[in-house]
């Protein structure tokens, strides 16, 4: 018993020290945690760099608009936006548990540029029939989101909870993808917008991989 007192001790004393050892937190009670990617295990922590910048890609202040205009809070009726906390509680939880997905909306060529660890790419014009998408695009890309076409209609009884994200709060790319599935007929509780996208994912020095897991250098 004292044993084992004593080993439960130097295993917390050591998560401790740990955890003290990272000068730059996610949050107050969470240093890092693991998250699968390409069959990868990848460590989210921030980067430690205390004076690291932001990547010249989003650091730019002014794009044109159209397209790349301000996007609203609420996307939406009944779809939640969220932040980071709220996508690393999804991260840890739903997405862990095979329960929730991480959709990068954004077209193939940025998605190839780097992700967020645990995204799978499902571009937004595939899942927007006023985008393009054919009825095969929207099965295949509905498929990945648990939703399956039965007896003439879309079937989202087994829809998983998904969080769409794209290049961040001037990218119209997730909300897009967010209207053409509620379209659909998507259960809009099942929908989360994460509308800081890659660019607030980077302000808060969050780790960003390629698409085969590995980890993009900033």
């Amino acid at each position: 018993m004292l044993r084992n007192r004593f080993l439960s001790g130097l295993i917390l004393l050591f998560c401790s020290r740990s955890a003290m050892s990272l000068e730059v937190g996610i949050t107050r009670d969470i240093s890092e945690f693991v998250v699968k990617h390409a069959g990868q295990e990848i460590t989210i922590v921030r980067n430690q760099d205390t004076e690291a910048m932001i990547t010249p890609d989003f650091a730019r202040t002014s794009r044109p608009c159209p397209p790349f205009c301000a996007q609203p809070i609420e996307v939406a009726a009944g779809v939640k936006t969220i932040g980071e906390i709220e996508l690393i509680q999804f991260m840890q939880t739903q997405l862990k548990d095979g329960s929730g997905i991480l959709v990068d909306a954004r077209t193939p060529d940025w998605h190839a540029r780097g992700t967020i660890p645990g995204s799978i790419n499902i571009p937004f014009n595939h899942l927007n029939i006023a985008q393009g998408a054919d009825d095969l695009t929207l099965g295949e890309s509905l498929a990945m989101l648990g939703v399956i076409w039965q007896s003439e209609a879309w079937d989202f009884s087994n829809a998983k909870t998904v969080v769409l994200w794209c290049n961040g709060p001037w990218c119209g790319q997730s909300p897009t993808a967010i209207q053409g599935i509620l379209s659909l007929g998507y259960p809009p509780e099942k929908i989360l917008y994460y509308r800081g996208g890659l660019q607030l994912w980077l302000v808060f020095g969050l780790p960003v991989v390629y698409p085969d897991g590995r980890l993009r250098e900033e």
